[in-house]
């Protein structure tokens, strides 16, 4: 990474690299802010059971997740033309600084619903982080540095999506489930303090519209279809006023949002991309899948926990199982189009994925723990394969004005793939759960009961209810399983809609 910026060649006329003095430490912060926000999005999950032992509102379990994602989502573009209109530094300071002031206060969480909160406002400061840091990459390196470049970039994903299940899991034991968020403290202070030494721009202004509107309708009505999906028939039965005014609020919401996007000068999701038949198949097939990654990474650590009774490190082994088999198949994806094509290449990541959510559903809690690790590996594959190749099929077939969207748009599916998942898969485990438990004869049982199974004490337990709990559990987390093997099958269905022009060697 050599200090000294070249000149980009003529044919460059949108994006300027500027010479940037001492431009590798600011590259170095770029990666810290990366790696801050990419440990943050899977250290979590293995300190789940933990943090449910710790502060109850297991029926909540799905928030925590949803709140993170859904605002990172919906930012991602706004943050994007912020940095725009006001320059990179100023909004990545502001994300980075309110990240900061989330992940410290959900250390300091007293209940569920104030960890939700804080990790809401977590989730609205992540959204800066990748576009923005990606995009000061762009400025400061010539074409020609970008592709090695953005390979430091990506690697920092990869490396904080092995250790962070790993790293969570030994947290949890030595220490306390607090810590997994402080620890991001340290690598934010660094990274400010770099950007304020290091890093210096020029600010080129421009007229743009944010589409604020649109960013609020579309956040209503996914929130009221969260809100139905995790909440009905547990909080509210479905037979009920507020659900009746959820799905009322969303599809009014939802209805909004698209006249919005059909008419705002800069909407915050082009439906004319969506009306190409690949974009839209390509996106549709990586959200469908999104909605099964987080059965992975969020309900595998409770199950290896919870109902095999393995140990939180166990728990992030099974989960990085995840992370390494997704590296893998990024590596080797040029050698199975070579062999496959790009739109077989996407119906094998389609078939590892289903494969995967099979192996979730046929575990049993006498297995080792290997067999989750195993099923973790197949789809991380699976989603590795499917995304980088929707990716491609998508950047080689719109044109170069539109790949910028383009490309914003896949990101955009999966991100929101991943928090519709957190709200399907938590309805369908909080029901079954609250099945199981009505119909045990024990009425001093309820879904809060959970929080003493998770805390890995009986002290004061019945033992047979103890066993009833670890059963529930059981049944419940089959039954959202079964749910990832559904939506992982209707991605691989997709995938066989790929227009032909899909199968070029890219």
């Amino acid at each position: 990474m050599d200090d000294t910026a070249r000149p980009l060649p003529p044919a460059e006329t949108e994006a300027t690299a500027k010479p940037v003095a001492n431009r590798g430490f600011v590259l170095v912060c770029l990666m810290l802010a990366l790696f801050m926000a990419a440990v943050e999005a899977t250290v979590v999950s293995t300190a789940m059971p933990r943090i449910i032992g710790a502060l109850g509102g297991f029926s909540l379990y799905s928030w925590v997740f949803a709140v993170f994602l859904l605002p990172q989502a919906i930012t991602t573009i706004l943050y994007g033309k912020l940095a725009d209109l006001y320059g990179r530094r100023p909004v990545l300071l502001f994300g980075i600084a309110l990240f900061l002031a989330g992940s410290i206060a959900c250390g300091f969480a007293w209940s569920m619903p104030a960890l939700i909160v804080f990790r809401l406002i977590q989730g609205i400061g992540a959204g800066a982080i990748l576009p923005i840091a990606t995009t000061i990459a762009g400025d400061i390196y010539t074409v020609e540095e970008r592709m090695k470049v953005q390979g430091y970039l990506s690697s920092v994903w990869g490396f904080a999506a092995v250790i962070g299940p790993l790293v969570g899991g030994i947290i949890v034991q030595t220490l306390s489930w607090r810590w997994i968020f402080w620890i991001n403290v340290p690598f934010g202070i660094l990274t400010v303090i770099g950007l304020l030494v290091y890093y210096r721009e020029h600010v080129r202004h421009r007229q743009a519209r944010l589409d604020f509107a649109g960013a609020g309708f579309f956040s209503v009505s996914i929130a009221s279809l969260l809100l139905v999906v995790i909440q009905g028939g547990h909080a509210w039965p479905w037979n009920s006023a507020p659900i009746y005014a959820l799905v009322a609020a969303f599809a009014i919401c939802l209805a909004l949002f698209l006249w919005q996007e059909s008419h705002a000068p800069e909407p915050i999701l082009s439906l004319g991309l969506w009306r190409q038949r690949l974009v839209a198949i390509a996106n549709s097939a990586t959200m469908i899948a999104g909605m099964g990654i987080i059965g992975v990474s969020a309900l595998i650590p409770t199950y290896v926990q919870g109902v095999m009774g393995d140990s939180a490190v166990v728990a992030g082994f099974c989960v990085t199982a995840l992370s390494l088999t997704w590296s893998l198949a990024a590596a080797v994806f040029g050698r199975i189009t070579r062999v496959t094509g790009a739109r077989g290449a996407a119906q094998l990541g389609g078939f590892c994925c289903l494969a995967g959510g099979a192996i979730f559903y046929a575990l049993t809690p006498d297995m080792s723990a290997a067999v989750p690790s195993i099923g973790s590996g197949f789809f991380g594959f699976g989603m590795g394969l499917l995304t980088v190749t929707s990716t491609v099929m998508i950047q080689a077939n719109v044109d170069w004005t539109q790949r910028g969207s383009a490309t914003a748009s896949n990101i955009f599916s999966r991100l929101l793939g991943s928090t519709l998942g957190v709200a399907i898969l938590g309805g369908v485990l909080n029901n079954s759960l609250q099945t199981q438990l009505a119909g045990s004869g024990m009425a001093n049982v309820t879904l809060d009961s959970m929080r003493e199974l998770l805390s890995k004490t009986q002290t004061g337990i019945d033992p047979q209810q103890f066993a009833l709990l670890q059963h529930a559990l059981d049944i419940g987390l089959h039954h959202a399983f079964l749910t990832v093997a559904i939506v992982s099958g209707l991605a691989l269905l997709l995938t066989l809609f790929l227009p032909k022009q899909a199968l070029g060697r890219y």
